[in-house]
């Protein structure tokens, strides 16, 4: 179950599901189930036009109006767009975080392909972090020539 799948998933499951990504997000007014697009663009740290374009391009699932026509975010669209600012982070290609939303929308039967998708992806982020891992490595050893440099000329 991903957190797009929460629509009819029941509230324990809903509450499971946001644990993990609970930790950095800013709180939500209590008692609210619906946000204008300016409430979850500060939320989310985007843009109404970047918002827009989620929807435009089948990253955001189908976002309620109001009879006036004003979009009105759930928490279950907050929670989606928690996943996708981390997919971002990741550096996830765009046009997979695409594909990874319409494989939710189709149903249960995309698991498998969800989860090579995510496996894959998972995979190229591990690879990312070793390189990380590998650069930084280097930085501290020249970090540390410059220190010892320092402290043998303080000490001179």
């Amino acid at each position: 179950m991903t957190l797009m799948d929460t629509e009819s998933a029941p509230a324990t499951a809903v509450d499971d599901l946001r644990s993990p990504l609970a930790g950095e997000r800013q709180r939500r007014p209590e008692g609210r189930d619906r946000y204008t697009i300016s409430e979850v663009a500060t939320y989310a740290g985007l843009s109404a036009h970047t918002l827009r374009w989620y929807e435009r391009i089948g990253l955001m699932p189908h976002v309620d109006r109001s009879h006036t026509g004003q979009r009105r975010y759930t928490d279950r669209d907050l929670d989606w767009l928690d996943l996708v600012g981390r997919l971002r982070l990741t550096g996830m290609p765009v046009a997979d975080m695409v594909r990874y939303a319409e494989l939710v929308r189709q149903g249960e039967h995309t698991f498998p392909e969800r989860e090579r998708l995510l496996s894959a992806h998972r995979d190229d982020v591990r690879m990312r972090i070793a390189e990380l891992r590998s650069t930084l490595e280097v930085l501290d050893y020249k970090i540390d020539i410059y220190a010892d440099a320092r402290r043998a000329s303080e000490g001179a």
